[in-house]
Formats: C-alpha cells, structure tokens, sequence
C-alpha cells in the first residue's frame, strides 16, 4: 500500500520554496529538532501530515511502503520527503515499532494565524512532545490487549563474591501501572529475562558492549542503551521519591540499591520519553527470590507455554487453557503462567477461588456475562493519564463501575467467599459511585472515538454548552427569531435580517422605512451602516454579539467539550488507585472463573499441592494434545506416573521410559512437567488425581533444534541445555530429558546419557523423566535404587506397529524404527533394505560393548541379566524375512528388479 503525502506548499503556508542550497528558516528548524533526538526517526507535523526528511524519510518510506518524493536542495541534493495523514498516524506508527524504529513526534504548538502574526517569514512553533518506544506505548491500536507491554530496566553491580555479579531489574507497564523490581545473580538473568518477555529493554552503554552480558542483550527483541546519569544508583532513591512525590522511599517497603538504581533508571526514560506527562504509577513492588518457579527460556520455548515453537499462540498451553472473557483477565493468567507460585498457602488461596467457582456455576456464569460488559480500566485510565484518551475511556471507566455494581449484587448470594473471591470484593466496592452518575450524565450515548472530533458531551449537561451548540445548530431559527422581534418592534414588517461576507449579519429595509429607524428612539439601538439605492441597513449591539456567537460556535463548542472533557478526567485521574484495585479484581474474578469453567468443560481435578516432595499423577493428560484431539473426535489415552519418594528414600525418583517413536513418549514427559506448572499457577488440572510437591525449577530437552546464529549445531545446543539442568537442578527440581545423546555417534551419545542418569540420580537427585532409545540403559535400574523402567505400550500386527499410547512398567526391548519409517511413506525399496540392514545387526552381539563398560565403571557392578539374549537368526531365517517385507503389489517393475538384486546381493553374502 503506498500513500503520498500532501503538496509541500499546501501543508506549509509559512514558507516558499527553497531555493537551491540554502534551508528555509522552517527546514532549518526540522534539522536543530532533529539534531536534538539522534537515532529516532521525526515525525514533523505540517498540517493534516506527519513530514519525514533525509535519511527518516528514506527509511519510513521502505519500512511504511509509501512515496518517496522531495522538497527543494541542500547542498546540491534533493531533500527526500515522505509523509503519513495524521488521523492514520497510528497505523504507521505501529508499523514502524514493530520494525524496532523508535520515533520523536513533533507538533505545532501554535496556530499558523498567530505565527503569521509575527511576520510573513515566521516559522510555526514545532516541539516534540512524545517519543513513541515498543516499552512505553499506551495506545489500544497500538498495544496487544491480552498482553503486558514492559519496559525493562537491567543494573549490574560487580562483586567478587559467591554466585559473582548481581543483576537489579525493574519493569513498568505504563499502560496497566504495574511496577515491580528484583534482584537476581547473573546465571539467573536469562531465565529472569525469559520470564518478563520485556518489549523494551534499557542498559549503560557500557553494559550494551560488556563482553559477557552483550550478546545476551543485542539477542532481545528491543535494546536501547543509555548513558551512565541515567543508571546513577546515588541519585535513585531522590529520582524515585521526586516521582511519587513522597519524602522517602520506606512506605513502599525494602529495596535494595541495585533494585532502586534500576526503578529511577526506568522512570528517568518514562519522564523523557512522555515529555514530562507522567503517567501514574503503582508503587514498586518487589519479588522476593525464590516465590516463582523458576524456567529457563528452553524449557520455555519446549514446552511452547505461550507461543509455538513457530511462534504462534495458538497450539500452546495458554491458548490451550484461556477461556477468559476480558483483555485485562487474558493478561492476568499469562502472568500467572510465566511466573507459578512455590507458595503453597498462595497457591492454595487461588485454587479456593477456582473451587468455589466450580461448586457454584450460577455464579460463575453471571460473573462471566457481567465481565463481558466490563472495560479494559486501566488501559483507558493510563491514556487518560498522559493526555491520549478519549470520550470512549471515560465511559470505559463509567460502565466499569456499573459492572462493579452487578458483580457485588451477584457476591452478595455468597455466604462465606473465600479469601481470593472476598478481596476482590472489598476492591469492587471502592471506586466512587458519585464520579459514575457524573460521568453518566455527562456522556452521550453515541461516543466518537477521539475528544478532538467533539459531540461527546450530552445535551441537557452544560447550559452554555446547549445554547453554543444552538448557535452553531440553529442558527437560521435563531436570526428567524431576531428578525420577527425586530419587525414587531419597530413596526416594520418588512424588515430583514441578511448575511454577506464583507458586512456579516446586518438589519436591511427598504429606503421608505430607513428614516424611522434613523430617527430618535429607534436609532439608539439600532446603528446605520449602508445606504444603498432603495435599502438601507443597520446594525444593533445584540446582533453584533449574536453575529460574534455564531460565527465562533464551532469552535466555542469544541473548547467547552474539552473543557468539560479535562474536568471529568481530573476526576477520574484522581480516583486512579481505587480505579486501578477494581480493574484488577475483574482480571483476577476472569482468571478464576475461566479457569473453573475451564475444569468443568476439560472434566480437570483440584491438584493436592504441599512442601513435600511428592509427585503422584493419576489419569494424568496433556491439556493441548487432548483437545486437539477432542476436535477431531479422538479420545486421549491417560496416563500415570509416580515419582514420589518410596519409603526409606528422601527424594523423589527418576522414571527411565523407553519405546519406540510415535509412542507418545515425549508427550508423556511434557504433559507431566504441564501438570506440575498449572497446579502451581493455581489451576485445577488434566489429571483424576494429583498431588504435587511444590517444584522450585523446572528444566525440559525435549525436541532438537540448531542455533546457527550462534555456530551451534543441533547437538550442541543439546549439550549447552543439558549442562544448564545439570548445573543448576536441585532436590525440588522436576527435569525432562528426552533423547540426550542421539545427535552424535551411538557410544559417545550412549557414554554420555549414561552419565547424566547418573548424576541426575546422585548429584542433582531431582524429580525426573528421562526418555531414550537406548535400551541398555535399562540395566542402571538394578544398581541405582531409585530409577524405575517403564515403556510406552505397543503390539505388532502383520508386520506393522499400532502405538497404544500406555506407559507400563518394564523396559521396551526394540524401536521399532523401521515400522514408523514406514509409515511416514519411506519408499518400499528403503523400507525393505533396512529391515536387511537390521537384521545383519542384530545378528551381531552389541552388548558386549555395554556390559565391559559397566564392568569398567567404578561405582557399579556388572548387572545380572532377567532373561538370556535371544539365538542369532541364521542366514535362511534372515532371508525369508527379507521376502516376507516385499509387496509385490505396491511395487513397480523397477522396484521389483532392484528389491530382486538386493536378495540376490544378500544371498551371495551369506
């Protein structure tokens, strides 16, 4: 799509053409405001049009798709222009955000008229009064509404003690209000980072080029680096209090240094970027370390919590679980899934509200339909708050104080809520009902969308609003109404009321009634002002002032819509805090709600959450597999597991599950690590009955994955992951492995799975499921007490393999490789060469290989085999094998030849 922007000489009246080589005193105004804000593109209001110039306008033009045309010379070249209509402006802003371009949006700050005023060379006043960033974006066409926009403020302090340097963090979504900081160590910061899904990030320069935290931030979506005064820790706590307007920093409760260098570091950029309109905040509130459960951005991205591994929300667990009714609900639960509690009472508190919901669907419904109606209130009371809102957010605000209303109505057939639902409530109670009549009775029916277009207020609210809408309105009927006054007055009823653009509004009559009005009492009041051949007009003080009126109506009624439009927004921006707790008790009555409809519509069970280190599922499922299931009419086939601690043993067990392909194991493994994390975010869950001992990290390697980027093959990523759960996995830890080792040679990736298990079990010895292909390692269940085989169930019919999907006790004893390969439409010719090529392997004894290396290890004795391995297949047996794969039906005359050489090669063989 491509747009031009307007005639250069309409859209800047104040100036001529350039002439060549030298700046007009308006071009040399864009370059002193541009000069001003390097590195972002300007957007130079001239009229209806937001002007770009030079490299912005090169730039806007390949990022926006639109005309690239030019205005005059400097120093020998054309000055490129481009410009986008300001009533769309938004649009192009959005796109050039999402692109990672930031940009500085000048206004006139004057009108044309007055500049012209001062001269016909004057240059209309221009500033820029925003500078538009992915972290500090507020409007709805602009913002995604089921999730936060943070800005995110990273400080390093170095320390040479354990656990190295600390990072202090801070993120502010101005559109919500929500302030929060941290500290993490610098091996935490990733997984910190992952968590937050910052939009925008700001750092020191020198933390940009730091050689160790560099490439970590130039990987991150949005990176601004500032200059060190903006991260000055002695001036944060002053930069912090001059913002909330407070003495001291105590009211809102322990902070750290590093903690409050980063909180002033985040405010600093809000003051710059809004111009100084501040937005109000929340206080900052600060995470404690160690109440979340801790992920690393892997394991996020493996078990696709948010997004698909193709980057889609649909497909994910939050797709999968969000049956919430409101945007502000939607942000809420993925809040809660990126960050699960390790707080059992907290944890407890929610899955109380959920029940209480799930007990009573009468009053889960109503709460359903009565938020549906209920507006996203602190997006709107945040644009509000900088001077962009509209009419629309003030009656966001009003009706989400009606639905306020409904949902206490609705509370009050509750007897005895429980601690969630009761806070909500108390929330509820607080906005003032006073403001809501106020702004019910200000607000018309139909709202435009922006305060400039006007019409919002209702009539009957302001007196002079009324009688200035009927000048601008009426104003025929008005003269009408005069000029019969006028002709009853002076007996003259010819007398007219007439308009032109020299005189305006005038009195006319004809010549033989012009000396009555001329003569006393009459000429008093009215003022002669032309004689004309056969008329003669006058004028009167009143129609002066009622000619004055209408001709300034319009733009009178505008200004006193604004008026009004900022006094009720004053209103609304000082009842801000108890607007702010409301909003968020409807996100939070959405979140419990949608997720008790959710357990009622998926049949979920309340999970038993504790401090122990249980792990006990039963029936358990995998929430996105089973509904896409449920759409195509499948059942999903249920499963168990137990990694709980067995008598006399102090930690939980590790579950070695073997099988082959397409077996589900994979699918087994994240649907528990899904179960454990929803029951911590405080969620009921696809299981008939869980008890879960809360998990404080959760690692997954599960799917294989290169990152070519940064000269990583798929099988090192592998082994940078698996060093990560290695590393950090404690007794609390739940670990998923799946596969570890299949990327390289079959006894290096055997060697090192073996000694992963190992350490899994006498290191780390965390939870765990660890699936392989590598059947020998079934035997380190004989000498490590708490790992336990199972297998994923499947049964051969006619050569085939039928996947039954059920984890049992035991060891699998084949892959079945051959028979998924067949199914995935490998041609028949492969098919039947590898299942030669098989059958010649397993002809050979490989496990001899295996048992020297257990007799080799230090810490283990040779295991004792259940069963004796199986004779070798002779050559006959082998070849009849070979024949009995052909299908001689399936197969083309060129097949047939080549599968008839290869028996014959194989015959000749043996």
């Amino acid at each position: 799509m491509t747009i031009q922007s307007a005639d250069p000489a309409q859209l800047n009246a104040e100036q001529p053409p350039e002439p060549v080589g030298r700046l007009t005193p308006m071009m040399e105004q864009y370059l002193e405001i541009k000069a001003a804000h390097p590195g972002l593109l300007l957007f130079y209001r001239m009229g209806d049009f937001y002007e770009l110039f030079f490299d912005d306008a090169e730039i806007a033009s390949q990022s926006l798709g639109i005309m690239l045309t030019k205005r005059g010379k400097h120093l020998g070249q054309d000055i490129p222009m481009c410009g986008v209509p300001v009533e769309r402006s938004d649009d192009y802003l959005h796109r050039l955000i999402e692109k990672g371009h930031r940009v500085a949006v000048c206004e006139q700050m004057e009108d044309p008229a007055a500049a012209r005023k001062r001269g016909n060379k004057s240059v209309v006043r221009r500033d820029v009064v925003r500078l538009v960033t992915p972290g500090t974006l507020t409007e709805d066409n602009l913002l995604d509404a089921r999730a936060n926009n943070y800005l995110l403020a990273i400080a390093r302090a170095r320390s040479s003690a354990p656990g190295g340097d600390r990072i202090g963090l801070s993120w502010i979504d101005i559109s919500t209000a929500e302030f929060i900081v941290t500290e993490c160590s610098l091996a935490e910061l990733s997984a910190t980072l992952a968590r937050i899904n910052p939009n925008e990030v700001i750092v020191t320069d020198a933390l940009y080029s730091d050689a160790e935290l560099g490439p970590l931030l130039r990987a991150l979506p949005a990176v601004t680096p500032l200059t060190r005064d903006v991260f000055d820790s002695a001036t944060a706590e002053r930069r912090l209090c001059d913002y909330f307007a407070v003495a001291t920093m105590d009211g809102f409760g322990a902070m750290s240094r590093l903690e409050a260098t980063a909180a002033a570091a985040t405010l600093t950029y809000i003051d710059r970027t809004q111009v100084g309109k501040r937005p109000p905040l929340s206080p900052p509130s600060r995470e404690a370390a160690g109440t979340t459960l801790a992920i690393d951005s892997a394991t996020r991205a493996n078990l696709e919590l948010t997004r698909t591994l193709a980057g889609e929300r649909r497909g994910s667990l939050l797709d999968a679980i969000d049956a919430t009714v409101t945007a502000a609900g939607s942000r809420l639960l993925a809040q809660r899934l990126a960050a699960p509690l390790t707080d059992v009472v907290a944890i407890t508190r929610r899955l109380d509200a959920v029940s209480a919901f799930v007990a009573d669907g009468a009053a889960r419904d109503d709460i359903r339909t009565t938020l549906k109606a209920a507006p996203d209130m602190s997006r709107g009371l945040a644009r509000l708050s900088v001077g962009r809102g509209g009419p629309r957010d003030l009656a966001g605000l009003r009706d989400g104080i009606s639905a306020a209303d409904q949902a206490l109505a609705i509370f009050s057939r509750l007897s005895n809520p429980p601690p969630e639902i009761a806070s909500a409530i108390e929330a509820l109670q607080r906005p003032s009902r006073d403001l809501a009549q106020e702004l019910a009775n200000a607000l018309d029916e139909q709202l435009p969308l922006m305060k400039r277009d006007g019409g919002f207020v209702r009539p009957g609210y302001d007196t002079a609003l009324d009688e200035t809408r009927a000048l601008r309105d009426e104003s025929r009927q008005v003269v009408a109404t005069m000029q019969a006054r006028y002709a009853e007055e002076t007996g003259v009823k010819a007398l007219k009321i007439r308009h032109n653009n020299v005189l305006g509004y005038f009195v006319e009559v004809t010549a033989q009634h012009g000396d009555r009005l001329m003569a006393p009492p009459l000429n008093a009041r009215f003022i002669h002002r032309q004689t004309l051949a056969g008329q003669v007009r006058f004028t009167t003080t009143e129609l002066g002032e009622v000619e004055a009126k209408i001709a300034n109506a319009g733009e009178r009624a505008l200004g006193l819509e604004l008026e009004i439009f900022d006094r009720l927004s004053a209103q609304v921006i000082a009842a801000g805090d108890d607007l702010r707790a409301a909003a968020h008790a409807f996100a939070l009555l959405d979140v419990a709600t949608a997720l008790a409809k959710l357990a009622i519509d998926q049949d979920y069970a309340r999970p038993e959450v504790d401090t122990s280190l249980a792990f006990a599922i039963e029936g358990g499922r995998h929430p996105v597999v089973e509904q896409a299931l449920k759409r195509d009419g499948q059942p999903f086939i249920a499963n168990a597991s137990n990694l709980s601690p067995t008598p006399g043993q102090a930690t939980g067990q590790i579950w070695l599950i073997t099988g082959p392909n397409m077996a589900g194991k994979s699918t087994f493994l994240r649907q528990n690590a899904l179960i454990a994390l929803l029951a911590q975010i405080g969620s009921f869950v696809p299981a008939k009955r869980a008890r879960i001992g809360v998990v404080d990290r959760l690692f997954s390697r599960v799917g294989a994955a290169d990152d070519l980027a940064r000269g990583r093959s798929t099988f090192m990523v592998e082994m940078v992951e698996t060093a990560a759960i290695l590393n950090q996995a404690g007794e609390r830890a739940l670990v998923i492995l799946d596969e570890i080792g299949r990327g390289t040679a079959t006894f290096d990736g055997l060697s090192i799975a073996w000694a992963t298990i190992e350490h899994l079990h006498e290191t780390n010895r965390c939870r765990a499921l660890f699936a392989t292909h590598y059947h020998e390692l079934t035997a380190l269940s004989a000498r490590l007490p708490r790992l336990f085989n199972a297998t994923v169930r499947v049964k051969e019919w006619q050569g085939d393999v039928v996947f039954l999907h059920e984890v049992l006790p035991g060891a699998a004893d084949r892959s079945y490789g051959i028979q998924v390969a067949k199914l995935a439409g490998l041609p028949p010719p492969v098919i039947a060469r590898a299942k030669t090529v098989l059958a010649k392997l397993e002809a050979q004894d490989r496990t001899s290989t295996t048992r020297a290396l257990a007799d080799d290890l230090p810490l283990f004795a040779t295991p004792s085999r259940a069963a004796a391995e199986p004779a070798p297949k002779g050559p006959g047996d082998l070849l009849i094998e070979a024949v009995n794969a052909l299908h001689p039906d399936e197969m083309s005359p060129r097949d047939a030849l080549d599968a008839l050489y290869a028996l014959k090669k194989q015959a000749e063989a043996k």
